[in-house]
């Protein structure tokens, strides 16, 4: 039988109706659709798709259980790598990882394996009924800071062996950047509770609102008998441009604007927290985050919402199925664009505070590409002469984050880089014994997959001491 040389579609929410709801967008396979794209996979004896996973999930085994219509047998095989495929399955560039590497793709389109690792994690949740069973405790106590994808993944890896774990969070709901970054449209809340609930059956304890650094120092971690501390927490000190009127009312970085929609459920009709709803929106950055931020603002009810980037089309990072369906809801690339002033104008009842304006508009200057920068991409340059102004109510900075600094300056003897990344070896050691890190707290703003790769690797170094 021939293989079919394209990936089946996803079904999605059709574009107009999507834009005005905050349901999730693409609605997953059919268990026939499932099997037929299953069916297109090589079963490779090399596997090349496994080595471009950073969790090394045993692709080509979870795809012949599916092929066989064993959806329970693939979810089993890809948890054993994975604490969270019903996530993974929906916010993984597969499309620069597993998928890249797919042998069928050099000269059809690659394996939908994304598609297939989601569909099998939805079977599961939707048909399990037995729950996760803890193993034997074997007596070590291990504490992880942050309940993100790293933290997640560590404190999963290390509760199958037995250790007892107990992961902080500082806000109050279990997740990280999974239920505070990315919008319900893309991941919903749900999907992210259900994963939390798996580890919770499997032993580990949660404890929420509890700031390390703060609440709990590193030192008193160990003080309370624990024998290693993962830190996996995240990158949520947001960047700015440091440009003229970032301090108008109505300038939000990224962080700030998701965390008050997706965690504080800013988009309710009597909402507890204020956000802007309405008007004309502007996205500054290229990103994933930037994609998110501009399609949440769209929900929220703005009449205009621009995506400003200084960059082409071509080195847009976000991932490709995310611009696309931007695009396709509306929204308004502004490219080779980069702001250089916020406009706005003074709160007459109090006018000799700056913080207390409100935006107006955006000034701009246009770009060309030079030649390449440090990341390999064409350098943007300013165009003297060409500056032009974007009628705007509100600005969302959407241009990365960096570690907070809480952690560092709150424990003795852990190195950082310049960026205020931790400094950790090829096991996540830092420099401070028995303490390890992971995830965007030590590369800055990255994926959720290398981050719980990052964690996987943690886990192992961590038992491996502690085994001794």
């Amino acid at each position: 039988m021939p293989i079919d040389p394209k990936k089946h579609e996803m079904p999605t929410q059709a574009p107009a109706e999507r834009a005005h709801n905050f349901r999730e967008v693409a609605l997953g396979y059919s268990e026939e659709v499932a099997v037929a794209e299953a069916s297109r996979c090589l079963n490779c004896k090399n596997s090349p798709c496994v080595t471009g996973c950073p969790v090394n999930i045993a692709i080509p085994d979870f795809i012949a259980r599916m092929k066989e219509r064993d959806f329970e047998g693939a979810y089993q095989i890809i948890a054993k790598s994975s604490s969270l495929p019903a996530v993974c399955g929906r916010v993984c560039p597969q499309e620069t990882q597993c998928e890249c590497q797919c042998t069928l793709g050099k000269k059809f389109e690659p394996v939908g394996i994304g598609r297939l690792e989601r569909f099998a994690a939805d079977w599961h949740n939707a048909h399990a009924e037995e729950k996760a069973v803890p193993p034997a405790p074997n007596g070590r106590r291990v504490a992880v800071v942050g309940s993100g994808p790293s933290g997640l993944t560590c404190a999963g890896d290390l509760a199958k062996k037995g250790y007892a774990v107990t992961v902080y969070e500082a806000l109050h709901t279990a997740g990280g950047v999974l239920v505070y970054g990315i919008p319900e449209f893309r991941l919903p809340k749900s999907i992210v509770a259900r994963e939390v609930e798996t580890l919770r059956e499997l032993g580990v304890d949660i404890e929420t609102n509890v700031i390390i650094g703060k609440t709990l120092t590193v030192d008193e971690l160990f003080d309370m008998g624990f024998e290693a501390v993962f830190i996996g927490s995240g990158a949520g000190l947001p960047n700015f441009m440091n440009i003229p009127g970032e301090a108008y009312k109505g300038v939000y970085s990224a962080n700030e604007f998701l965390t008050r929609s997706n965690l504080m459920k800013a988009y309710l009709d009597d909402p507890k927290t204020p956000i802007m709803k309405g008007g004309r929106v502007a996205v500054v950055g290229g990103g994933n985050v930037a994609m998110d931020a501009a399609r949440t603002a769209l929900r929220l009810g703005a009449e205009h919402v621009y995506i400003v980037y200084r960059r082409s089309m071509e080195e847009l990072p976000a991932r490709r199925e995310e611009v696309e369906h931007a695009e396709e809801e509306g929204i308004d690339f502004r490219l080779l664009c980069n702001p250089v002033e916020i406009l706005g104008y003074e709160n007459p009842e109090n006018p000799r505070d700056p913080k207390n304006g409100f935006v107006t508009g955006m000034k701009c200057i246009r770009m060309e590409l030079g030649e390449p920068d440090a990341s390999g991409r064409r350098r943007p340059v300013e165009i003297p002469g060409s500056e032009f102004t974007l009628d705007v109510d509100a600005v969302v900075m959407a241009i990365g984050t960096s570690p907070n600094p809480l952690i560092k300056n709150t424990t003795d003897g852990l190195e950082v880089n310049r960026r205020g990344g931790i400094i950790v070896n090829e096991d996540g050691l830092t420099s401070r014994e028995g303490v390890y890190a992971g995830g965007d707290a030590v590369t800055g703003a990255a994926t959720v997959i290398s981050a719980m790769g990052a964690g996987k690797v943690a886990a192992r170094a961590i038992d491996e001491a502690l085994s001794k």
